[in-house]
């Protein structure tokens, strides 16, 4: 009887405790419960609300919608950087980044030249994997503001380089293979130093779809990677964002700590600086479908946060009344593309007029008046100090092109007066879907969004 007894007592005893320890453990609270686990952010590089309205209404009509549009919460963002009203992209990605202004062409520091850490570095710090996505160099402007601090983002391309390793970052993917392959004073190029650290080395699409490596060096162009339009040009090896976006995705969601991803559609900044409204067409509806199938992935897991921004605006583009969208729609390739084909006279520096009224003729379906024509042949010669010297014939070409078809650009006369290459201080619009998305709302500054995610992370780096 004593024995039984006993057994009731420990089995009693027994269950106090458990309900005990149930009811003493702590609750998750809300912001616990929806912490992110992993964080994607993609930068839309240049893409205003111009840059959207043309791919809508190019890709999908008068009825349609961008699928960024869809996502659940928005703001509009103020860029401006710490010296300019008019932000260039360093200056720009290192708002996102750090979330504090600087002046422009400086990276992750500050105006008095303190190196600070990014909103990447802290998920690094928490056991995190990180990984930085892009169609420029991954040396440029936006990728370097989340990975390196350098006081001039034209001089110190090889500095980003190295410091990215020294950061180690676990994938790297992008062009700007020139940077990578330049012997140190020891005589050791990067990309030896990249896998003696560990790194997968790879310069294909081939060779980013079989491999499995943990930790990746993707250099797929010596600079920047193609243009959309010019793919099929082109005879290049190289992926999609969207290809290399999958694989950093399968690769990084098998940490269990979780991740941070900046993915970056880089091109369309560019296809604005150059006019060129098929190209801003084409390298947003390649952006717009890479945010779907983030948020795709993402929504099947419950566990991450996407925001999707801009680092500003470029060139002022917007869809005009009088903007012939079917002649546009049938331009073949990019204005960079066309500068190409063009023959110089061997007596100067000039092209001859026969390959211009060609050039514009097979690929814009341009017979070029007289006026047009003296357009392109003046003022070759970039001015001392202009920013992006070796695209200048694109931007006439484009901006040629962009007049002729009445879409709505920056003139050239006034571009060629920005320091920034043709960037305008136009509010961009931040999306945001998943855990912590309904923080993105009303109107913001550009050093809010990684403030925010911060919040929403519980880091305090941003609080200092």
């Amino acid at each position: 009887m004593k024995k039984l007894l006993l057994v009731f007592l420990s089995i009693g005893l027994g269950f106090f405790l458990s309900v005990q320890t149930i009811v003493d453990k702590p609750a998750l609270s809300k912001e616990q419960k929806d912490k992110p686990k992993n964080v994607i952010l993609l930068i839309g590089d240049g893409m205003g609300i111009g840059q959207m309205e043309i791919a809508r209404l190019f890709e999908h009509g008068l009825e349609g919608r961008l699928f960024i549009e869809t996502l659940p919460y928005t703001a509009i963002v103020h860029t401006s950087s710490s010296n300019n009203r008019v932000t260039d992209s360093a200056a720009g990605g290192t708002a996102l980044a750090i979330g504090q202004k600087t002046n422009n062409g400086m990276i992750g520091i500050t105006p008095n030249g303190k190196n600070k850490d990014s909103i990447l570095d802290s998920f690094k710090k928490d056991g995190k994997k990180t990984a930085i996505i892009t169609t420029n160099s991954v040396t440029d402007a936006t990728p370097a503001s989340f990975t390196a601090s350098v006081n001039n983002r034209w001089a110190d391309q090889e500095e980003i380089a190295k410091q990215q390793l020294s950061n180690k970052v676990d994938i790297i993917m992008g062009g700007g293979k020139k940077y990578f392959t330049r012997p140190d004073k020891r005589g050791i190029d990067l990309i030896d130093a990249y896998k003696n650290s560990g790194y997968t080395y790879i310069s294909t699409a081939d060779q980013l779809a079989k491999t499995n490596a943990d930790k990746i060096l993707g250099l797929f162009g010596e600079t920047h990677l193609n243009f959309q339009l010019d793919r099929n040009y082109q005879k290049t090896a190289e992926p999609s964002l969207q290809e290399m976006t999958k694989k950093a995705l399968d690769v990084l969601s098998k940490d269990e700590e979780g991740f941070f991803a900046m993915i970056e559609g880089g091109r369309i900044d560019h296809a604005s600086h150059s006019s060129d409204i098929t190209g801003i067409w084409k390298e947003t509806i390649a952006f717009d479908e890479v945010v779907k199938y983030c948020v795709e992935w993402a929504n099947k897991r419950k566990d991450t946060l996407v925001v999707v921004a801009a680092d500003h605006e470029t060139m002022g583009v917007s869809a005009t009344e009088a903007m012939d969208i079917k002649a546009l729609k049938k331009i073949a390739v990019s204005p960079h593309y066309m500068a190409q084909q063009l023959k110089k006279k061997k007596t100067s520096n000039n092209y001859t007029k026969k390959s211009i009224r060609k050039v514009f003729k097979d690929y814009a379906a341009i017979n070029l008046s007289k006026e047009e024509l003296t357009q392109l042949q003046t003022n070759q010669m970039p001015k001392k100090g202009q920013v992006y010297r070796e695209q200048q014939i694109d931007w006439k070409i484009g901006a040629i092109i962009a007049n002729h078809y009445h879409a709505g650009i920056l003139q050239s006369p006034i571009q060629q007066l920005s320091s920034t290459g043709g960037h305008t201080s136009n509010m961009i619009v931040v999306f945001a879907s998943g855990n912590g998305a309904e923080e993105f709302h009303g109107v913001l500054d550009n050093t809010d969004i990684p403030k925010k995610i911060a919040s929403i992370m519980g880091y305090a780096l941003f609080n200092q």
